[in-house]
C-alpha cells in the first residue's frame, strides 16, 4: 500500500511523502476493489498534508499513521453511528434503488423531494415502487436514464467497464488528474497565525451537501479549522448524513436566491480563508461566484469544487451521487449490480479533498496565490479501479475500540474517531454536530 500512498502525494505535490507508517491488511472490506487500500491512502495523504501545515508552525508533526481497519471504519461512519445507542435509519428513500428494464439495469436517486418528482414526471408514474418497477421494466436503461435526467432528476445506466472506457465523458474523465490544483491569481504570501494545531485560524465555508464536501469539511475541522458549514433551511436533509458529518462545524443558514442571502455570502466570502462546494458545476457562476469573481473578492482564498462527473466533457454539469457514478462507470458491473462495500467515492474524495485544501494552504505560506483544487466522485473512482484487484473475501472486523462518545444536539453520539495518525497535534472534534442553521452567518472573533 506504500505505493499508493506514495502515488496519491506525488499527485497532490509532486514530490516524495516524508515518513510514514502504515498497519494492517487490506481484507477489512470485501469486495474485488482494493477499497480498505484507497481508504488508507486517502487517511494517509491527507495526514501528511496536515504533517506539513504544522511544520509551517515549526511543530515537529512526528511520524504520521495510518490504519486499514481505522480507515475503513471512516468510510462507513455514517453506518456506524449511534445517537443515544440507536443506529442510524437508512439514508435511502423508498423510491431509490436498483432496477430491472428491459436490457439491463438502472439506478434512480429519489431521496430528494425534487429528485422523486423528476423521476415520476419522466416516466409518467405515480410515487409508487410497482408503477416504477413496471414502467421501467419494459423500456431500455439508456431510454429510462435520459428520461430521469431530462427532467431534472438523477439516474445512472448500468454500464460495463469497456462502454465508460468509450463514453465520451469516460474519456474525459480519463484525460483528468486525479486531483487538479491550480493558480487563480495573485496574493500575499499567508501568514499563520500561532496555534499548536495544524490549522488553526484557518477559516472554511463550506457549501456542500452530501456526502464528500460535508467530510471534507469534517477532517478540517478535526485538524483545527474554523468550519462554517452554509445551507439553507427550505432545503431536503438527509439527517442520518448530517448528524455524522457534522462534527466540531458550526452550521447557518443563508438563503441564496435572495439578493440579502447573496450578500450575506459575499461578507462571508470575503473574510474566508477555504471554500469548499459542491453546488452542481455552473450553479455559484450563476449567482456571481464563479472562480475569477472570487479570486476578486477574496485574495488568497482557497477554493475546492467537487463534482461527481468531472469539470470536462459531455457530463460535466450532469447531477450525480457516489451510487449513480459506480453504475455509469462500471464499478457496479454485475448482474445485478454489485455496488463498492462503502460509499468509497464520497469518503475518498472527501479525504483527497482535505489533502488538496490544506496541500494549497502550504503553498500559500511559502509562495501566496490564490488557489483552485478540484476533484470528482468519477475521478476517485478511474484512480480506484486503476489500483488492480484483491481477493474479495473479507474478514470478521469489530470497531469498537475505534469508538468514542460525544454529546450532539441529537444526543449522546457513538461515532468513528478521528483516522489518522499525527503525534505533534492529533486530529479531534472539539464539539459534536449542532442543529442545522443554529448559529449566525458570522465569523467568530
Amino acid at each position: 500500500m506504500r505505493d499508493v500512498v506514495e502515488g496519491v502525494w506525488n499527485a497532490l505535490t509532486g514530490a516524495s511523502p516524508e515518513a510514514f507508517e502504515l498497519t494492517g491488511t487490506e481484507d477489512v472490506l470485501p469486495g474485488p476493489y482494493r477499497v480498505a487500500a484507497a481508504a488508507t491512502a486517502s487517511v494517509a495523504a491527507a495526514t501528511l498534508a496536515a504533517a506539513e501545515m504544522l511544520r509551517q508552525r515549526d511543530i515537529e508533526p512526528g511520524v504520521v499513521t495510518a490504519d486499514t481497519r481505522h480507515a475503513a471504519a471512516a468510510f462507513q461512519s455514517e453506518r456506524l453511528l449511534r445517537v443515544d445507542g440507536v443506529g442510524a435509519e437508512s439514508a435511502w428513500a423508498p423510491l431509490s434503488g436498483d432496477y430491472r428494464t428491459a436490457d439491463g439495469w438502472v439506478r434512480l436517486h429519489c431521496n430528494y423531494p425534487r429528485h422523486e418528482a423528476a423521476v415520476c414526471w419522466g416516466l409518467g408514474v405515480p410515487a409508487t415502487r410497482e408503477a416504477v418497477e413496471k414502467a421501467v421494466a419494459g423500456r431500455p436503461a439508456r431510454e429510462v436514464e435520459h428520461a430521469v435526467v431530462s427532467a431534472g432528476g438523477a439516474a445512472a445506466e448500468l454500464r460495463s467497464p469497456e462502454d465508460w472506457a468509450a463514453h465520451p465523458q469516460g474519456e474525459a474523465v480519463a484525460s483528468l488528474p486525479l486531483v487538479s490544483l491550480t493558480p487563480l491569481g495573485p496574493a500575499p504570501k499567508r501568514t499563520l497565525f500561532y496555534s499548536d494545531r495544524p490549522l488553526g485560524g484557518i477559516r472554511v465555508l463550506e457549501l456542500t451537501h452530501v456526502l464528500a464536501g460535508p467530510v471534507a469539511g469534517r477532517i478540517l475541522a478535526a485538524h483545527g479549522a474554523d468550519v462554517l458549514h452554509v445551507g439553507a433551511a427550505h432545503l431536503p436533509r438527509v439527517e442520518a448524513l448530517v448528524r455524522d458529518t457534522g462534527q466540531g462545524k458550526r452550521s447557518t443558514f443563508v438563503a441564496l436566491d435572495t439578493e440579502g442571502g447573496r450578500a450575506r455570502l459575499k461578507k462571508l466570502i470575503s473574510r474566508a480563508d477555504v471554500l469548499v462546494q459542491s453546488f452542481r458545476p455552473g450553479a455559484l457562476e450563476r449567482i456571481g461566484f464563479g472562480p475569477a469573481e472570487l479570486a476578486e473578492l477574496r485574495p488568497g482564498l482557497v477554493i475546492a469544487d467537487l463534482s461527481a462527473y468531472g469539470w470536462q466533457g459531455p457530463w460535466a454539469r450532469r447531477r450525480g451521487f457516489d451510487s449513480l457514478v459506480q453504475m455509469s462507470n462500471g464499478l457496479a458491473w454485475g448482474d445485478p449490480p454489485a455496488p463498492l462495500p462503502v460509499q468509497a467515492l464520497d469518503h475518498g474524495t472527501g479525504w483527497l479533498t482535505a489533502a488538496a485544501v490544506m496541500t494549497a494552504l502550504h503553498r500559500q505560506v511559502v509562495d501566496g496565490g490564490t488557489w483552485r483544487a478540484r476533484l470528482s466522485l468519477a475521478g476517485t473512482g478511474r484512480w480506484l479501479d486503476s489500483l488492480g484487484r484483491k481477493d474479495p473475501a473479507a474478514a470478521d472486523v469489530d470497531h469498537g475500540d475505534l469508538l468514542e462518545e460525544a454529546d450532539s444536539a441529537y444526543g449522546r453520539l457513538t461515532r468513528v474517531r478521528m483516522a489518522g495518525g499525527l503525534p505533534g497535534a492529533q486530529p479531534y472534534w472539539e464539539f459534536g454536530t449542532r442543529e442545522p442553521g443554529v448559529d449566525k452567518p458570522t465569523w467568530t472573533p
